[in-house]
């Protein structure tokens, strides 16, 4: 039996595009938290300018800023659904990564079994020979 794996560079390969991809995955997670969290502060940014209206210029300048900050606000929606879609495909990406490393794993797994059984049953073997050699020399000794 072969003790090397015979797919270890295949699985080493695959190991790494796992690991690119959740690099990519974290990466569009943090991007996607960073948006939200934006979007969020523009939010409450929005809904607490309670001040006082005292003249037309000021009244003005609140539907101004309001208008801005909407504007800022739609804006920013946008940036959160194009962020949580790069995340989903960032995910699925890791996903189809991982699943293509598994089976080879697997693989690697059987495989390590297989090599360790084998040299299990070579020391049974050896042990077994050492015994009867033993037995068989012990039966030589005692019959003068």
């Amino acid at each position: 039996m072969n003790r090397e794996f015979s797919l270890a560079g295949l699985l080493r390969l695959r190991q790494l595009q796992q690991d690119q991809a959740a690099t990519g995955l974290a990466r569009a997670r943090s991007r996607s938290s960073s948006v939200r969290v934006r979007e969020a502060a523009a939010r409450r940014e929005l809904a607490a300018t309670d001040d006082p209206i005292s003249s037309s210029a000021s009244l003005r300048a609140v539907a101004a800023a309001r208008s801005s900050s909407h504007s800022m606000l739609a804006d920013l929606q946008n940036l959160t659904h194009l962020a949580e879609a790069d995340e989903a495909k960032a995910r699925a990406e890791f996903i189809a990564a991982r699943t293509r490393s598994v089976g080879l794993e697997k693989l690697q797994a059987r495989h390590d079994a297989e090599v360790h059984s084998a040299d299990l049953r070579a020391e049974q073997s050896a042990l077994d020979e050492i015994a009867s050699t033993l037995w068989h020399r012990d039966e030589q000794q005692v019959k003068p």
